[in-house]
């Protein structure tokens, strides 16, 4: 088996193998499509045929799949100290011997097809703007300072032109926010988050319904990541019809 890396001449056979499960590979193809200048893949390949891919973007986000030993050579030719990074499950022990996590999560996808959608939105949502990015970034990073404690009110507001933000307010401050960036191949929603003060009140079911029926006018394939066992969280997303599909492991060092 070698590894190499994807250019042109590899393009035709990449494709091939990353839509047999767009799913499993939709970073894959978001960023080979709309981030290429920031994305690196690497193939790992026996005669013709791929065996693992690992996609890195913007030298800190990681991405694996493959059989053990692909996984494995891949994971080699890797030089960076600091990742985020999302491997199978299997693999765990060949990550671990590479890398010691500050934080160790198994991440699942969830995904609805068009028409399977429970839209349910007990509390209309308002689209937000620049002009929120300081309170958004502050609830993201009080929902979750352990995975958002990096977001600031400036890289909000560097991601609110190609993104579609949607808030919840009370006494006129976001209290509930959600985002995805659409796309024509499906749009997985990056961000949910309910101030504590807030929650059970319908929140994070009524942004995820209100995300969910954009992302449909675009595409028929909705996604979103969660951590397995935040139980309120999927049980918001299984209200608004999502399914589990496949769980990661995920890692932060």
């Amino acid at each position: 088996m070698r590894v190499v890396v994807l250019d042109e001449k590899l393009e035709e056979a990449f494709w091939s193998h990353v839509n047999r499960d767009p799913l499993d590979y939709y970073f894959f193809i978001f960023d080979w499509k709309l981030n290429r200048d920031k994305t690196k893949i690497l193939l790992a390949m026996e005669g013709e045929n791929i065996e693992g891919l690992m996609l890195v973007y913007g030298d800190y986000v990681v991405q694996l799949r493959g059989n053990r030993e692909a996984v494995r050579l891949l994971l080699d030719k890797l030089t960076l100290e600091k990742v985020e990074l999302q491997a199978p499950l299997d693999c765990e022990d060949i990550i671990l011997r590479k890398y010691t996590p500050k934080i160790r999560e198994e991440m699942m996808l969830m995904h609805l097809r068009k028409g399977e959608e429970n839209i349910q939105i007990t509390t209309v949502p308002v689209m937000l703007g620049v002009e929120n990015a300081e309170e958004v970034a502050e609830l993201m990073w009080k929902a979750d300072p352990s995975w958002w404690g990096g977001v600031t009110a400036e890289r909000i507001k560097q991601r609110v032109g190609d993104a579609f933000w949607l808030g919840i307010k009370q006494n006129q401050k976001v209290v509930s926010v959600g985002m995805v960036r659409l796309t024509d191949f499906g749009s997985n929603i990056n961000v949910v988050a309910t101030d504590e003060r807030y929650r059970n009140r319908g929140y994070a079911t009524s942004i995820v319904s209100a995300l969910v029926k954009e992302i449909l006018k675009n595409s028929a394939t909705a996604l979103i990541h969660v951590i397995s066992d935040n139980a309120p969280a999927v049980r918001a997303y299984t209200k608004a019809g999502f399914k589990p599909y496949k769980t990661y492991l995920s890692i932060r060092t």
